[in-house]
Order: C-alpha cells, then sequence, then structure tokens
C-alpha cells in the first residue's frame, strides 16, 4: 500500500510571508493574545536572521475546502500551528506593528541598530539619545524610509564615517527580508489527532499541542460568522473571570469588541469576584460544545468549526 506523504516543505522570503500575514492569507489568531516573548528575544531573532542563522520552521495546517451553497468549493486558510511568536515578533520589529501585552495594551517593540558594530539592541532612551545608533530599524525595513534617506541621516550625525561603507551595511540590514523561512504545510485532509502527533514529533521539546488551541484557531479564522470577535469573546471572558478589574484596559484598548455584541453579555463579569470557578478558554469551549452537541471530543469541535459532516463525513458549509 502507497502512503501518501501528508507535508509538503517550502521555503518563503520573509517580506513573502510577512505579506501573506498581512493580507491575511494565514491566520494567526495568537495575535490577539499577550504577546509572551520578552523584546530581547525579539532582538535575537533579528539578529539570527541578519546573520543568516536559521531560525526554525514554521508550520501552518491548511483549512479543508468546504461546499458553497451555489456547489463551489472555498479553499480553507492556512492555520499557524507552530511559529505563532516568530510571526508575530517579526511583524513587531520589521513592519512597526503593536503587540498586546499582559494588559491587552498596545505596545510597540523597537529594535534598534548600530551600522558602526552591526549590532542590535532593545531601543531605549539612551539609545534613542545615541547618534551612533538607529533607533528603530522598522521605518527602514517596512519600506518607509529609503536606504538613501537613512544613510544620509545616520552620516550627517556620524560624519567621521564612510557613507559608502554605511550604505553597504544598511544593504545588509534590508537583506533581513529576504532572509528565507522553511514552511512545513500539513494536508488539510489530516484529522487533529495526526496533526497532533506531526506537531509533537517535529517539535524539538515534544510539547502537547492542545486541541483547544486547534478550536481556537479554526474560530479566528472563519471570516464568514465573525470568528475573530467570537474568539475575543472566549478570551476576554476567561481573563475577566480571573481578573475583573481587567474590565476597564478592556474597554479602553479593545474598541472592535466593545463595539459587538458580545462585551454587553460578559460584563457582569467586572463585578465577579467569586474564585470558586475560574473557567479558562478551554474550559469554556468544552461547556458550550457539550451544551450545543452534547459531545465531549474537543476534536470532534474542529471538525464541525472545518465544515464536516458528521454522518456524511464531507466538508461543506454550514
Amino acid at each position: 500500500m502507497d502512503i501518501e506523504q501528508q507535508y509538503s516543505v517550502n521555503h518563503f522570503l520573509i517580506s513573502a510571508l510577512l505579506t501573506y500575514v498581512e493580507n491575511k492569507e494565514i491566520a494567526i489568531p495568537e495575535i490577539q493574545r499577550p504577546f509572551v516573548w520578552n523584546a530581547s528575544k525579539v532582538r535575537d531573532l533579528i539578529d539570527s536572521l541578519y546573520r543568516g542563522y536559521p531560525v526554525g520552521y514554521i508550520v501552518t495546517w491548511q483549512n479543508p475546502d468546504m461546499k458553497l451553497k451555489d456547489g463551489k468549493s472555498s479553499s480553507g486558510k492556512k492555520i499557524l500551528i507552530d511559529g505563532q511568536q516568530r510571526i508575530t515578533a517579526l511583524t513587531a520589529a520589521i513592519l512597526g506593528k503593536a503587540v498586546k501585552n499582559t494588559e491587552y495594551e498596545d505596545v510597540h517593540i523597537k529594535i534598534a541598530f548600530n551600522p558602526k558594530e552591526r549590532k542590535f539592541e532593545v531601543s531605549n532612551p539612551a539609545i534613542q539619545k545615541d547618534v551612533t545608533w538607529i533607533s528603530d530599524i522598522a521605518p527602514f525595513l517596512s519600506g518607509q524610509k529609503r536606504l538613501r534617506e537613512v544613510r544620509e541621516e545616520y552620516c550627517s550625525s556620524n560624519p567621521d564615517l564612510d557613507q559608502d561603507e554605511i550604505e553597504d551595511v544598511l544593504e545588509e540590514l534590508k537583506a533581513i527580508k529576504n532572509r528565507q523561512v522553511g514552511v512545513i504545510q500539513l494536508n488539510g485532509s489530516l484529522d487533529i489527532d495526526a496533526v497532533t502527533s506531526i506537531f509533537i514529533r517535529i517539535n524539538s521539546q515534544g510539547v502537547p499541542l492542545s486541541q483547544a488551541d486547534f478550536v481556537m484557531s479554526k474560530i479566528a479564522a472563519n471570516e464568514t460568522y465573525g470568528g475573530n470577535l467570537l474568539r475575543k469573546c472566549i478570551d476576554h471572558f476567561s481573563h475577566l473571570s480571573v481578573k475583573p478589574e481587567f474590565f476597564s484596559s478592556l474597554k479602553a484598548n479593545d474598541k472592535e469588541f466593545v463595539d459587538s455584541e458580545y462585551f454587553p453579555a460578559i460584563a457582569w463579569l467586572k463585578n465577579e469576584n467569586e474564585d470558586i470557578y475560574d473557567p479558562d478558554y478551554s474550559d469554556i469551549i468544552r461547556v458550550a460544545f457539550l451544551y450545543g452537541f452534547s459531545r465531549g471530543k474537543l476534536g470532534d469541535l474542529v471538525s464541525l468549526l472545518s465544515g464536516r459532516n458528521f454522518e456524511t463525513r464531507e466538508f461543506e458549509q454550514t
């Protein structure tokens, strides 16, 4: 019996990968959760790319195609299974995008570069005052500033330096966007158990992948039914259950969610101080699934969210 290979391996330029993320061709639901890397890890990632070091593989899982009402097929998005922190770090350092801290506040992680020493650091007030540093590489790498502009600004503050040499160094910095990252693409036909097994085998630390995380990824990737807001509701509910004082920060920093139908439904938690039961997001989706479908296996919920009919085992628009 011939066993079909259940994945493909490709290499993408950093610039292309970030374009896919911006165009939402790759779903990264964890962007809505607090970024757990500290700024120094972001710096180290950029430094590794600059020096041409490997930074590990990104793993995606293709959402299965679904039958639409008109009989046509809709190609599913790629869901990021492994590499969420690295991708989020790249969007922060290269594109200048904000990330959410533990208070769900949007913050910017700025990475500085010293062309003389070819060294990276996390930007701080001292570096911002030091003319030997470019205090934030994002405007240059994102294309907001051209190489000539950055070179002239830097050399005007450091007149003793050779402009041609600085231009060469800046070209090296710009080349970060042309570094390649390996992407393992898992087939959409794989079920959640198979994907989990694959993840454990390729992950150097052997950390099991939570089925609840698969469910949350599936929810967030569904634009048709407002999955991103629903995912936020689950996350915010579990956060408020433990920390009611988070309510004021949520109200101030997530206008999209506050304006949604979900916000009034969980607002009561601001006055909830009992610790008898503090559910996390896994508890919430499991209870909802049990209530709605009398099923307890989250793998079945992933199938449901993929549009798989329990009886026919075929994928269809629900």
